[in-house]
């Protein structure tokens, strides 16, 4: 064994002592003289848990067990209830009773553990709030100075803030001596810690200073009873074997009535015992350079540990980052070196707790004057300009709570004020992202550019909301009022919208609070006639759940990409119930559609065309007549301020575009086309739509077609949709199966009747970077690679035309591209 190993292993056996040795409230009757079964059932539970890591329960080869300081105030709180209900009179019941607690709150814990592991909520216990859990370590701190304090000044009752305390603590000579000792020590460990920072300085530490008054005491020639009669030393027990705290199970003596009230300790001891581990664990994986560290597998382990510890009537018991740190880097990280701990642990038990009476008050209560000056530093002073002012006035209450409520109180004033505090700073967030109009925020169709430049003028008759976060109670309010702000008769004056629109990709939980200010929000743009459409929800998902538990979704709801499209119409003119959507170009797509269908009458048209609204090739002839069925759509024309803008919108983007119509001789084939794409665009003559017309070729295609895949070559060039719907996504590979089943698909855009599509990659020769495909029957016309090359050699002027037009539909759909991703943020 080395000297490193030498000295980790007297470190461990004496800190085990010293911390055994508090196990009971010592000042507190009938447990004055139980220092010594203390020690007995600290050993006892760091032998379990050392054996239940070292024989392959934990990751930790080397890792150490032991009961934490943390743990002592709730002890100590549950053996002074239960004196406070049996009466320190009874000895047998009182310490019948206290083991039994011990016990039980020990299984508790393991099955506690044991649960979070089998059940995979290891990560879960780690988001509790870290600025509580460090108040309640500041309670702890100021708890083990109280214990310090009372520990060296060998006081026979409990600390009071009282007069009467401060005069027996100061104005005793003798007692001031012996607890201002102890402070000194643990004030001259912390000078040696500032000025050295070695790992092993405090182990050597309460190695030197005993054996230093074991010489002091020899050469001085005191006597061990005068020593112990003057305080400076342990009383020595009597000669009991170390299993005597065994002798106290009595069932027949339990009070079971005083175990019922100390459940209250024993949750708090839980719940304040299970957060140390995903905080200790991943931190001693660090440390010790391991990345394949299981919190869920170290909590089964911390499981089984207490449950065993328990059921053989000791305490709780944890894996201890410091010792466990110490013991490795000294060579200790083996399983065999682990079980060797545990077995010269046992050997220290079975000697017996005589060793007691040979302790130093001092050195103990220095040990424990360092451990709290240590915790209240970590709560007080090192998270001073660290942490917002709220958690560090909230870790001062905690503080205060603990050290002058209790310890019970303290934690349950930490999770109260956490969940305030949750509140407060969530009620702070915005819940709406952004608020935007349709003049901004646009659908990703390609329409054609008479339908653009529409829905660019009345595009503000749409309003979309992007809500993010969660909608609760502290939330919802301020997301009201901004979406009421839209409605209120100023604003409602300079703009009254049609759509408003409602984004929940964003939104990961609505209470019912928040469900009932939507459905008022849906009562409140009903009364305006306003449609209400969602978007970015499941129908059967937890958000779009709780909105149709109160009403929110009306009968032709869907979720399905246009699924509702088949119904605008009934939807415009019977009713304003909520329709939804997947995404957000959808819902756009159908409002846009919806402000179309007021100028173009859908009669005529096939179904897919009454469904897109996009037929140009006639619509000059059923728009803006005074006769025409669009414009008997707007029989209440003067009075709705909504329709009769629209309808003048229309008036002035159609007659902004009024030219002669090129005369075309023969209206078979590509021109008729062409002439609808491009007659909005520029003044372009029938020579250039009839010479261009010669290199296209028609392709009938089915529905469910792939015309192209994203990475193919563009040899197939240019497609000029003539009748139909096509779609483009673009596939992402999310994870690394080479068998592609990690492949997720997004939708880009529909391409629709009049429109092109694939002009970049034809322009530069590059792959295609989507994959575009035949959403209906379609009839298209096609320009190959090819047959550009041709054009460019043949008519270089007709080419160069052709280039600039269909640039400039790439321009704009870059726009629109570049905001709609924009808006998706």
């Amino acid at each position: 064994m080395t000297g490193n190993q030498l000295e980790t292993l007297t470190w461990t056996s004496v800190y085990h002592l010293w911390l055994g040795m508090i196990t009971f409230p010592l000042n507190v009757a009938p447990f004055q003289d139980l220092g010594p079964d203390g020690i007995s059932m600290f050993f006892v539970s760091c032998v379990v848990s050392q054996l239940v890591y070292s024989l392959g329960g934990s990751a930790f080869k080397g890792g150490n067990g032991s009961m934490m300081i943390e743990v002592v105030p709730f002890l100590h709180l549950m053996a002074q209830t239960i004196v406070e209900r049996v009466g320190a009179e009874n000895r047998d019941a009182v310490l019948a009773t206290t083991i039994l607690a011990y016990a039980l709150s020990t299984i508790m814990t393991g099955l506690t553990f044991m649960a979070l592991g089998y059940f995979k909520l290891g990560s879960l216990v780690a988001f509790f709030p870290r600025h509580i859990l460090v108040g309640c370590i500041g309670g702890v701190g100021w708890f083990l100075i109280i214990t310090g304090l009372e520990v060296s000044s060998r006081m026979a009752t409990g600390l009071t803030y009282s007069l009467e305390t401060f005069k027996f603590l100061f104005m005793d000579p003798h007692v001031f001596a012996l607890w201002f000792s102890a402070l000194a020590l643990a004030l001259l460990l912390r000078a040696l810690q500032h000025r050295f920072n070695h790992p092993f300085l405090v182990p050597g530490f309460y190695i030197i200073v005993p054996a230093a008054l074991y010489t002091i005491r020899a050469i001085a020639g005191w006597e061990w009873e005068m020593l112990r009669a003057n305080g400076w030393v342990f009383p020595m027990p009597g000669k009991v074997p170390g299993w005597q705290f065994y002798t106290y199970f009595d069932l027949k003596k339990t009070d079971w009535g005083a175990i019922l009230d100390t459940v209250p300790a024993m949750l708090a001891l839980t719940f304040f015992g299970i957060l140390h581990v995903p905080i200790n664990v991943p931190a001693l994986g660090v440390s010790t350079k391991r990345d394949d560290i299981d919190t869920n597998r170290e909590l089964v382990a911390h499981g089984w540990s207490n449950i065993l510890s328990g059921g053989v009537g000791s305490v709780q018991n944890y894996l201890a980052y410091t010792n466990s740190l110490l013991f490795i880097n000294s060579g200790g990280d083996s399983r065999v070196a682990g079980v060797m701990l545990a077995l010269a642990t046992l050997a220290v038990f079975f000697v017996g707790p005589w060793i007691v009476g040979y302790i130093p008050v001092m050195v103990v209560g220095s040990l424990i004057f360092h451990l709290g000056l240590d915790l209240i530093k970590e709560a007080l002073w090192d998270t001073w300009g660290r942490v917002h002012y709220v958690e560090y006035v909230t870790i001062a209450l905690i503080v205060v709570s603990m050290a002058g409520l209790g310890f019970v109180e303290g934690v349950v004033l930490g999770l109260l004020l956490a969940c305030v505090i949750f509140v407060l700073i969530n009620s702070r967030r915005e819940g709406v992202r952004y608020s935007i109009t349709g003049k901004s925020a646009r659908s990703t169709v390609r329409r054609i550019y008479r339908q653009q430049m529409f829905l660019r003028t009345v595009g503000h008759q749409i309003h979309v909301f992007k809500l993010q976060g969660d909608m609760f109670f502290g939330t919802i309010d301020k997301v009201e009022k901004k979406i009421r702000d839209v409605l209120s008769p100023q604003r409602w004056e300079a703009n009254r919208i049609r759509y408003l629109v409602l984004d929940f990709s964003l939104v990961r939980y609505v209470d019912f609070s928040a469900a009932e200010v939507f459905r008022r929000i849906r009562e409140a743009v009903n009364a305006k006639e306003v449609h209400l459409v969602l978007c970015g929800l499941e129908e059967k998902g937890e958000v779009g759940m709780a909105l149709q538990m109160v009403g929110v979704w009306g009968t032709n709801s869907g979720t399905e990409h246009g699924k509702d499209f088949e119904h605008a119409a009934a939807s415009i003119k019977d009713a304003f119930d909520t329709t939804s959507f997947s995404g957000l170009s959808e819902a756009l797509e159908y409002c846009e559609n919806g402000l179309l269908q007021t100028i173009y009458c859908a009669t005529e048209h096939s179904d897919e065309h009454r469904r897109r609204f996009v037929d140009t090739t006639h619509q000059e002839d059923t728009v803006l007549s005074p006769t025409s069925e669009s414009t008997r759509f707007f029989a209440d024309l003067h009075n709705s301020p909504r329709k009769k803008q629209i309808f003048e919108a229309a008036n002035d983007t159609f007659h902004a575009f009024k030219r002669p119509r090129p005369f075309l001789p023969n209206h078979d084939g590509p021109p008729p086309t062409l002439f609808a794409a491009f007659y909005d665009t520029r003044e372009n003559s029938t020579d250039f739509i009839l010479r261009l017309g010669t290199y296209l070729e028609q392709k009938r295609v089915p529905a469910r077609t792939v015309l192209w895949r994203q990475g193919d070559p563009p040899t197939d060039g240019i497609y000029l949709v003539e009748l139909g719907t096509l779609r483009s996504t673009q596939e992402f590979n999310d994870t690394d199966n080479p068998d592609g089943a990690g492949v997720t698909r997004y939708s880009v855009e529909a391409i629709l009747p009049n429109t092109i599509s694939g002009e970049i990659a034809l322009f530069t020769g590059n792959a295609r970077t989507s994959t575009l495909v035949a959403e209906t029957d379609s009839v298209l016309w096609g320009l190959s690679q090819e047959r550009f090359q041709k054009m460019i050699k043949e008519d270089p002027a007709l080419a160069i035309e052709f280039m600039r037009i269909s640039m400039s539909f790439s321009a704009e759909r870059l726009n629109t591209m570049t905001a709609y991703a924009f808006h998706l943020s």
